[in-house]
């Protein structure tokens, strides 16, 4: 390679998997996941050269990401929500182990999913993208302290609505389950 500048092509190729990733913990949906990266991607196409010439790609396109994922949870209508379908090749059958997990992962999900847009896409930015305060209020185009506060806020909700075990805290259990 020259070390020249990434093509559009070869940026997709090498970070789509982990954006796709990203968007799934933010979105909690296969589908939505792959619209919010299309179209943040289609975003990134546009502007490719002030992109490329980021100090810190990844970030800008992740912003991209989140600023869509916001705006998205913004609208009234969310779409349409597909059903779960049955797991043909296990015939419906699942060990109690795997459905126990499935069980507290979609318990976690759904705890989520109640949260406010802003504190869900917060507490991924923390927990799962692993970004201190100051890099989630750069990706969202908050302050630091708004960061802080939403946080605690939702985290304090997640520790009175939901804790699976007694020894697990909040932090750990949105590390371990998304």
């Amino acid at each position: 390679e020259d070390g020249g500048p990434v093509q559009f092509e070869e940026y997709v190729a090498a970070r789509g998997p982990a954006l796709l990733r990203f968007a799934y913990v933010l979105t909690t949906d296969p589908q939505g996941a792959e619209d919010l990266v299309q179209s943040a991607l289609a975003d990134a196409f546009r502007h490719w050269r002030r992109v490329e010439r980021a100090e810190h790609p990844d970030a800008y396109v992740r912003k991209i990401v989140v600023n869509r994922h916001l705006a998205r949870g913004r609208r009234l209508w969310r779409g349409e929500e597909p059903s779960d379908l049955i797991d043909r090749e296990l015939g419906g059958r699942v060990e109690a182990d795997i459905a126990d997990a499935v069980v507290e992962r979609d318990a976690t999900r759904a705890v989520l999913d109640a949260l406010p847009s802003r504190a869900r896409t917060i507490l991924v930015l923390r927990y799962y993208a692993d970004l201190d305060d100051r890099a989630i209020a750069d990706a969202m185009g908050v302050r630091e302290s708004t960061v802080r506060s939403t946080a605690s806020r939702a985290l304090a909700t997640l520790r009175t609505t939901y804790l699976p075990h007694p020894t697990r805290t909040t932090e750990t259990t949105l590390m371990t389950r998304t």
